[in-house]
Parts: structure tokens; sequence; C-alpha cells
């Protein structure tokens, strides 16, 4: 029969099947003795190696960065943040100015339409930080400099290719839009952030 008595099983009692007292991890780590010192001399260090943030060219600006893919995971990531909270907000308000009769509506209310508008806004503005931010260097490699031209043309582009499947006067709506917000943003930068 097995060791098995019952529904446990009683450790205790089974016999060792491999001969050997049983190791447990303090027993293995006992015997590992690393030190900063043969650290250094496994990873073949001969002294503390510090990074050069100065080596890299970094393009000056409002907000200072290494390259296009600086600036496209940053303006993603803020702007994402931005339109979620202005979704999250506007929700709020929404849900607030609902007639609910008792607490309990009222919060599943407030709850459904910051759900309901927060992402939707959010992932929406990340779509288009993306799309432009992909775009404005795609031109900027290719004319060469980066300017007040690829921004604006970034935004009328990534507009018209947002909503192209809407029809085109919505296309060209949003891209007349996303134009002139690219415009008014590439201002605001020369004039708050002189460089």
């Amino acid at each position: 029969m097995s060791s098995f008595s019952s529904n446990t099983y009683d450790y205790q009692s089974s016999p060792n099947q491999f001969g050997t007292d049983p190791v447990a991890v303090s027993d293995f780590l006992a015997r590992v003795n690393l030190g900063p010192s043969q650290l250094r001399e496994i990873a073949g260090l001969g002294a503390v190696d510090y990074l050069r943030l100065d080596e890299q060219v970094v393009t000056p600006g409002a907000l200072p960065s290494r390259g296009g893919f600086d600036d496209l995971c940053y303006g993603t990531g803020t702007t994402y943040l931005a339109g979620l909270t202005f979704g999250g907000v506007w929700g709020l308000m929404e849900g607030l100015h609902g007639h609910s009769p008792n607490f309990k509506l009222r919060l599943n209310t407030i709850l459904n339409s910051v759900t309901r508008r927060g992402p939707f806004i959010g992932n929406s503005c990340g779509i288009l930080a993306m799309g432009y931010n992909t775009i404005n260097g795609t031109i900027g490699s290719i004319r060469g400099k980066h300017d007040s031209v690829n921004s604006i043309a970034s935004g009328a582009l990534i507009g018209l290719l947002f909503k192209s499947t809407a029809g085109l006067r919505a296309a060209g709506t949003a891209s007349v839009i996303c134009a002139a917000t690219a415009g008014t943003w590439t201002l605001a930068k020369k004039y708050f952030f002189k460089y």
C-alpha cells in the first residue's frame, strides 16, 4: 500500500526516498558568500561604472528629449492621462446632474458616466498623440528639420486619418481641428518656452 493513510499526507512518518537529509534554502545560501568585492569581480568591473548622459545629444526645447521615441512615449502618455482626466471629470459632472432617487442609484450613475467618458476620451487622445508624434517624426526625418510646418502637417494628417471612416466632411473637420491644435501648441511652445 501507499504511505497515504487519509486525505492528508504525513511528512514525518514517510521515509526519505533518496537516502539524504532534506536540504533547506538556508543551507544552500549559507555556503554563498558574495560581498561587493566578489560581485565586482564576477561582473568584470574594476571600478564603479557611471552612465554618461552628456554623451547623448538632447534636442533643445520645452521638454528636452533624446529623439523621436522619447517624444512618442512622453507625448502619448501625457496626452492619454490628460484625456482620461478630462473625460473622468466630464463623466463626473454628467453623473452628478443625473436625477436618481437614492444614493446607490446616484453612485451607480456617477460611476457609469465616469467609466464611459474617461477611457473613451483618454484612448482617443492617446491614439491621436501617438499618430501625431509618429507622423511628425517621419516628416522631420524626410525633410531633415523639425519646425512648425511639420507639426501642423502632422496634425492635419492624423486628423484626416483618425476620422477617415466617418466620411469626407468629418475627416476634413477633424483634420482642421487637429491642425489648429498642433499650430496652437507650436505657437504656445515658442511663446512660453523660448529656446
